[in-house]
């Protein structure tokens, strides 16, 4: 079973009862995104890691959610099995409740038992929580203040042998450089497939003899099934006057890879 963890790059939530600075509770979760393939109707379970650099041990509990978008690509954490393709009910955590003694770690496993007519990408965050401690005796009006700490970790799935991976590609605009601004293409990518991808946008500028002159990229972006959102690549280096194509490369999913030719004419002074 193929298995491996993407950068770390989301989630870190904090939850509190009344607006104050957060008490001396220091968390972090490991791996915060977990992106793998499984067989249908095969369970199958993957380790976390809770770390606590505070002075003192806190008590924590777990809870999962969906992970989906809503119409503004805005992330949503909804009710497990309230989202298109939730594997939120098909993972159980052990241990459930813990404590993380002060400098120290704690091991947990999410074990997952995916359905046998599974196809495609599924999704869920499992989040940690610590449990609510007193920040201070009272607020300025006589309240007491809590403040808790929720850290997640976004879990990407998909069904071995069943993906289908395809994008489109639209309103592609080459906006030309200018003496205060360098060369941009933007698009708009839809992921028309059933799992996720990565597209990861990248720029090279021949020159009239089709020889490379400049290339240039921007950060890969997760795409889950049916999200459409826009990207931009940037070339702030200078072009000579002269005649130019900018070839876009968009490597996505698995050996899948769509290009676009744009003409560019850089004016002489």
């Amino acid at each position: 079973m193929k298995k491996y963890f993407l950068p770390t790059v989301l989630i870190s939530l904090v939850a509190m009862l009344w607006p104050a600075p957060v008490a001396a509770q220091s968390l972090g979760l490991a791996p915060a995104q977990v992106v793998q393939k499984f067989k249908p109707g095969v369970p199958f379970e993957f380790e976390l890691n809770t770390a606590n650099s505070g002075d003192s041990g806190v008590e924590m509990s777990v809870e999962i959610t969906d992970f989906w978008y809503n119409a503004s690509n805005e992330k949503t954490f909804n009710a497990p099995g309230t989202s298109p393709r939730s594997a939120a009910n098909w993972i159980q955590f052990v241990p459930e409740h813990f404590e993380v003694a002060a400098h120290a770690n704690q091991k947990m496993r999410a074990i997952v038992t995916p359905p046998s007519d599974a196809k495609g990408g599924y999704y869920a965050v499992l989040f940690v929580k610590s449990r609510p401690q007193l920040s201070f005796d009272k607020t300025k009006d006589g309240k007491q203040v809590f403040t808790n700490m929720r850290i997640g970790c976004l879990v990407l799935l998909s069904a071995e042998g069943t993906e289908q991976f395809k994008i489109a590609l639209t309103d592609v605009k080459l906006t030309p450089p200018t003496g205060t601004r360098g060369l941009d293409v933007s698009f708009v990518i839809e992921n028309q497939g059933n799992t996720h991808v990565f597209p990861w946008p990248r720029l090279a500028i021949l020159d009239a003899q089709h020889k490379l002159v400049a290339k240039a990229e921007t950060d890969m972006k997760r795409y889950l099934p049916g999200q459409k959102d826009a990207m931009h690549v940037e070339y702030n280096g200078a072009l000579e006057p002269g005649s130019y194509t900018v070839v876009l490369t968009i490597p996505y999913g698995e050996d899948k890879i769509e290009t676009q030719t744009l003409p560019l004419t850089i004016p002489k002074p």
